[in-house]
């Protein structure tokens, strides 16, 4: 992607740039809005990222006068205290906005989705055969039926449930059926029962007139009044309290809603698409979630199934998480590929972020996965005769025992090192030909396996 950041705050402009540009993105960062309009003059972006909160021309301005150009997409950066800001710059046509401090790997993610959308609203007439292709990674038997599925339920209008559990990717799921929808050039607004307090989430969906309760210090739109002639995505459903349920269900029935502390009725036409990884029907049997909001959500439901499930997915979700020049060892990949995944795709993409910190040379290996995935195999060393560099060999944890007794000497061979150094870990890791960072993950995993004695730094 061609970013634009727009943020007063050097730190944070230096972080994203290196975040982003270590990913493969181009990234320009300027910190005010002034500077902003002139690259925007001098470059095409596909996204811009905004700080809402700037001196001189604050992020709303900015996205004011690059919004008569439609030449990118924006996302909002926003404090805790000027959400309701952030909710003004979606009606005003930002693609989304997220809270400081956030996540970089959340970020990126919302830069590629907003990347997206522009290349779709850049065809001029988006084909039916534009539409038919998902973004969904999978050719698993499980995965290829959800892709059929979307294509059914997509163009209809209909509310669309999406159970499966956490991680699974059921708000990609909710984006796939929008963009291959109708509405896909309408609207598209999320909010996540799980993340906010009963009140907020009234709010948040409803709105609220100035005064209405404590805080309520402007009116603010819902995001139903958001999302008008749209799609809204509500992810958590299981979460919402039972008080709120009949506005919920009412707004479904016949559009019909208020904000909390209004009269005035208002009539909105938006699509549901919701997401849970609860059992609702257990749900409404223990008396925790309405039968009858339960059958008007569910007209037309997507079961997303576990990674395990999944059979030859993981190689192509790895592969789509990693870009070049990233590579992934045999044994790491068939490590990757023996894990259970409990926590789903949402759990190998943090494990992939989090071994492209710790990796050498661009190629993740066993020592760079957490242990207990790592443990699908037995990583042995065997030392060359003529000096202390070592090759690896993966083997399995249920070879022989000679296999175990390999691995203990390679063990013995790197704490015998360590300690003919004095503990000294860079001096060891240069006599063993390794990096250092790969002789704490090794030292880590000895200590995590059985108790070792605690060398010096």
């Amino acid at each position: 992607m061609n970013i634009l950041l727009v943020d007063d705050e050097a730190a944070f402009r230096d972080a994203f740039v290196r975040w982003m540009q270590f990913k493969g993105h181009r990234v320009i960062a300027v910190a005010s809005g002034g500077e902003a309009l002139a690259e925007a003059d001098r470059n095409e972006f596909d996204v811009a990222v905004f700080d809402l909160n700037m001196p001189g021309m604050s992020g709303l301005e900015l996205l004011q006068r690059v919004q008569a150009s439609g030449k990118m997409e924006v996302i909002i950066l926003t404090g805790e205290g000027t959400i309701e800001s952030a909710v003004s710059a979606i009606q005003m046509g930002a693609f989304g906005y997220l809270t400081k401090p956030c996540v970089m790997g959340e970020l990126e993610q919302r830069c590629l989705e907003a990347s997206k959308q522009r290349r779709a609203r850049s065809d001029q007439k988006p084909t039916r055969s534009r539409r038919a292709r998902l973004s969904l990674i999978g050719e698993s038997p499980a995965m290829r039926d959800v892709v059929r599925l979307i294509h059914r339920i997509a163009p209809t209008d209909k509310p669309v449930l999406i159970q499966g559990a956490s991680g699974t990717g059921k708000e990609v799921v909710a984006r796939a059926v929008q963009q291959h929808s109708k509405l896909c050039d309408q609207p598209f607004v999320t909010i996540n029962c799980a993340a906010l307090p009963e009140l907020l989430v009234e709010s948040e969906l409803f709105g609220h007139q100035k005064g209405s309760f404590t805080g309520a210090t402007t009116e603010k739109p819902g995001l139903f009044e958001i999302a008008d002639g749209g799609t809204l995505f509500i992810d958590e459903i299981g979460e919402l309290p039972l008080a709120l349920q009949p506005k919920l269900l009412r707004v479904l029935e016949d559009g019909s809603m208020r904000r909390i502390g209004g009269h005035t009725e208002r009539t909105v036409r938006v699509r549901i698409i919701v997401a849970t990884n609860r059992d609702l029907a257990a749900e409404v049997q223990a008396g925790n979630f309405r039968e009858d909001l339960y059958y008007r959500i569910n007209v037309l439901s997507v079961h997303m199934p576990p990674l395990c499930e999944r059979s030859g997915d993981i190689d192509r979700l790895v592969d789509h998480f990693l870009t070049l020049p990233w590579q992934v060892e045999p044994a790491a990949r068939e490590a990757l590929n023996r894990f259970d995944w409990p926590g789903n795709v949402r759990q190998l993409s943090n494990v992939l972020q989090r071994a492209t910190v710790l990796a050498d040379d661009h190629t993740i290996t066993l020592d760079d996965l957490p242990v207990e995935i790592a443990r699908g195999g037995v990583e042995v060393r065997r030392v060359d005769a003529g000096n202390s560099r070592a090759a690896f060999a993966r083997c399995d944890r249920d070879q022989d025992r000679d296999t175990i007794a390999l691995d203990e000497i390679s063990k013995a061979h790197v704490l015998e090192v360590l300690a003919n150094e004095n503990g000294n870990k860079a001096s060891a890791a240069r006599k063993l030909g390794i990096h250092r960072r790969k002789l704490y993950r090794l030292l880590e995993r000895y200590q995590s396996n059985e108790s070792t004695p605690q060398m010096t730094s």
